[in-house]
């Protein structure tokens, strides 16, 4: 089996399209048409075209195309500044906010053509959000899916609580843990592929493999093949092997 995903695209439109021309390729010197493309979430925030990420990926799964979309912690806060903009998502510090810069929300209502909502009163600001963001792509960003089993393989924003059964999973860590999922050394049962935590470039580490290479920061967007397990990440010149003890991690 073959499985394709991709990193966290915060907006990064120019990049999600270059990430899906290299899947092409591959798919066209493998001859494969039907392996389901697996986004890990976080559309939105930070980057300049929010708005258009999440209008292709919603349009293509319409038209058929075989892509699995996850939730992010940041698709997350966006559907709940459109609910209730007083809210704060239980994984922010209190003293943050949607539209603080830390977290990039502005970027988003702007691609939807919001004007100026750093600098205007909140409610105005959601007014306007209601306003500008068709109802189509509330209810994709609503909908998305937690996590993605395939093939020894689990697919999720953040990680998972090491020790708890899948079902038994909360959602608040599925889109938000780090450390004790990211400290944990030994095997889940399966190979868990993530984003969330940036990273300046792609690293398996046996029981997990991040692709979060921090394209809400100017770094590139990842795209990976697994194909029987082993794990490549897919260049302008073909797969390149990522192997278990690839990647050292680098806060940023």
């Amino acid at each position: 089996m073959r499985t394709y995903a991709i990193g966290d695209i915060h907006g990064q439109f120019d990049l999600l399209r270059a990430a899906h021309a290299r899947i092409a390729a591959d798919r066209k010197r493998t001859g494969d048409n039907d392996a389901p493309v697996i986004h890990v979430g976080d559309l939105v925030d930070r980057g300049p075209d929010c708005a258009g990420v999440v209008r292709y990926l919603r349009e293509g799964i319409a038209r058929g195309k075989p892509w699995v979309v996850l939730k992010g912690n940041h698709d997350r806060m966006f559907s709940a500044f459109l609910d209730d903009p007083a809210e704060t998502d239980p994984g922010l510090r209190r003293t943050l906010s949607y539209l603080h810069p830390a977290i990039g929300g502005a970027a988003t209502l702007e691609s939807y053509g919001v004007r100026h909502p750093a600098d205007r009163p909140v409610a105005k600001v959601h007014a306007d959000a209601l306003d500008k963001v068709p109802a189509e792509d509330r209810a994709f960003l609503a909908a998305l899916p937690l996590w993605h089993r395939r093939d020894g393989m689990l697919f999720v924003h953040a990680g998972i609580r090491p020790g708890v059964a899948l079902g038994d999973q909360v959602e608040d860590d599925l889109v938000w843990i780090r450390g004790p999922f990211l400290d944990y050394p030994y095997d889940h049962g399966f190979t868990v592929v993530h984003g969330h935590t940036a990273v300046h470039a792609p690293e398996h580490h046996g029981n997990r493999v991040n692709i979060d290479t921090r394209a809400a920061y100017g770094g590139p967007l990842t795209a990976i093949v697994i194909e029987d397990g082993a794990v490549s990440v897919l260049t302008d010149d073909g797969r390149q092997a990522l192997h278990p003890g690839d990647g050292t991690a680098q806060d940023v």
